[in-house]
């Protein structure tokens, strides 16, 4: 579990801070890149290029989403009408593992991915183990407490900042998406335009 821990955050501790906010990431209390030296290592000036990837990874990062799970949202988010990096914000936040993840009924994102793969997450009373399903604004989002009562109990106890656009009843472990969130909203650190700009060029 620990190296999985310090995988899961190696990009922390390269960009020198932690993507998810955590004050336990590695990053914390080592804000250098890891390896032999890396404490007295100059960090790289990176060409534009390097810039608009290291956005690109960071969003990946956040999420917990593969390189063509991006790439297909962007892909959607080009189409219609509205601008695009509003709906690719907009698509990811409201994944089923993401809200689960920022309404605070896990403390990580892998947690709220295990979570509802392992089919402990119901959507508006209905089971769903699909990680990339859509939460709908009015959609009511709750934790399987009879089937889950270590995990109903866990999301009873976090401390996270909950966003405007979700309601949150913590006894009853339910979270409730009452309007789509606005990008300046979103807590992620990455600059959207720049990941639009990489899947442009």
């Amino acid at each position: 579990m620990a190296s999985q821990s310090r995988a899961q955050h190696k990009l922390c501790r390269r960009i020198g801070e932690c993507i998810w906010g955590s004050p336990k990431c590695p990053s914390v209390k080592r804000p250098y890149a890891a390896g032999a030296g890396g404490k007295n290592k100059r960090p790289k000036k990176l060409s534009t290029y390097g810039e608009l990837l290291l956005e690109k990874q960071k969003l990946k990062a956040h999420f917990s989403i593969s390189e063509k799970q991006l790439r297909l949202a962007y892909a959607k988010s080009k189409k219609g009408t509205g601008l695009a990096h509003e709906k690719l914000f907009q698509s990811l936040e409201t994944r089923l593992d993401a809200f689960v993840y920022r309404s605070g009924l896990t403390s990580t994102i892998f947690a709220a991915k295990q979570a509802v793969s392992h089919g402990h997450v119901l959507v508006n009373g209905k089971r769903l183990n699909i990680n990339s399903a859509q939460v709908s604004v009015d959609d009511v989002i709750t934790i399987d407490a009879e089937k889950s009562p270590v995990l109903a109990e866990a999301a009873k106890n976090t401390n996270s900042t909950v966003p405007g656009y979700i309601e949150v009843d913590r006894d009853a472990c339910k979270a409730v998406l009452i309007r789509k969130p606005e990008v300046a909203e979103i807590p992620v650190n990455c600059n959207i335009m720049s990941v639009i700009e990489y899947y442009a060029r």
